[in-house]
């Protein structure tokens, strides 16, 4: 996969130079370059995050709570999670990760990325509201509450051969 991309962006790259020259290329290294510095150290935030929550957490606990015979319970908690949790895919994808390696099941890593990408609260206070209104944000909420838990059943029934 690292390949692919390191080829994707090299093409890119000649393409961008062979369309507009090496100023656009040296242009869009230096704003690459400021991305990094901008979203590295939050991503070794979040994996150092991740890293103290298998430590902190007992194994035993994030199995009995998100674990696979959590059922609803684990549906729930995930899904109340992802409502809550802030920032982008660096800090929810390092915490799956570690939230996974501790015994969380498929379907509460699934309904806890799909809470988050669909009812996540801090978007929802600083940019949903402010350009959409009240309406329509209330009814987006309502329309996407049950997709969470609708993913986190799908995924349990696809991911187990017994429920098929």
């Amino acid at each position: 996969m690292t390949v692919f991309f390191i080829l994707l962006g090299l093409v890119a790259g000649a393409l961008l130079w062979y369309r507009q020259g090496h100023e656009a290329v040296v242009q869009a290294l230096l704003s690459g370059g400021e991305l990094i510095v901008l979203v590295v150290p939050l991503v070794i935030i979040a994996i150092v995050m991740a890293a103290y929550a298998q430590a902190l957490l007992p194994r035993r606990v994030v199995e009995h709570w998100l674990g696979r015979n959590a059922g609803w319970r684990g549906l729930l908690i995930a899904t109340a999670a992802g409502t809550v949790t802030p920032g982008g895919p660096f800090m929810a994808f390092p915490l799956v990760v570690g939230l996974r390696a501790m015994g969380a099941s498929l379907p509460v890593c699934i309904t806890y990325l799909t809470a988050w990408s669909l009812l996540g609260l801090q978007r929802v206070l600083m940019w949903e509201l402010p350009f959409f209104g009240l309406d329509f944000v209330v009814l987006r909420l309502l329309v996407s509450l049950p997709l969470p838990l609708i993913a986190g059943i799908a995924s349990q029934w696809l991911g187990d051969p017994q429920h098929r």
